[in-house]
């Protein structure tokens, strides 16, 4: 069985046999899937209402922001967007009533972002839909081989940079 990939391999070795194209095998596929995931997550979020940024960050929040929420800079390290962009987000969930601002309990200076009750309880009902979407893209791989590619993933990423301390 062939894919897309391969298709575009072989015309790279026959058109350019003196460069090796190997990793093209690895980089296109990853492309091709993250293009694939973007739109399954955008049709699945759109059909409850929601943008797939959106509930990034309110699930950012579900999971790390507590009670006291976190800071926009805590959320724009998570979210790997501008400042700009955080602020920009931010302001359209609040418009929603997904999330507010509020004063941080140990900086008068600072200002923290948190669920309300109504994107908490958003996230709440969707992420359960959201995992079992994610269960039913990945249905046809095994779990053994699930395993075996979230490790080379991991390592894949850890290689770039991409570390729960970076």
């Amino acid at each position: 069985m062939s894919d897309a990939i391969d298709l575009i391999t072989t015309a790279w070795q026959e058109a350019r046999p003196d460069v090796d194209v190997s990793p093209m095998a690895v980089i296109g596929r990853i492309t091709r899937l993250s293009r694939i995931f973007d739109r399954e997550f955008t049709d699945f979020f759109r059909g409850h209402g929601l943008e797939f940024w959106e509930f990034d960050v309110l699930a950012t929040l579900r999971r790390s922001g507590g009670d006291t929420g976190l800071t926009a800079g805590a959320l724009n390290k998570a979210a790997m967007i501008t400042s700009g962009a955080i602020t920009n987000r931010i302001d359209r969930l609040a418009a929603k009533n997904l999330v507010e601002r509020v004063p941080d309990p140990n900086d008068r200076r600072a200002i923290r972002v948190r669920l309300t009750p109504t994107g908490r309880t958003l996230v709440d009902d969707l992420l359960p839909l959201h995992v079992a979407n994610e269960q039913r893209m990945l249905d046809d791989l095994p779990a053994s081989d699930r395993a075996q590619l979230a490790n080379l993933l991991r390592a894949l990423g850890e290689s770039l940079g991409d570390t729960a301390l970076g």
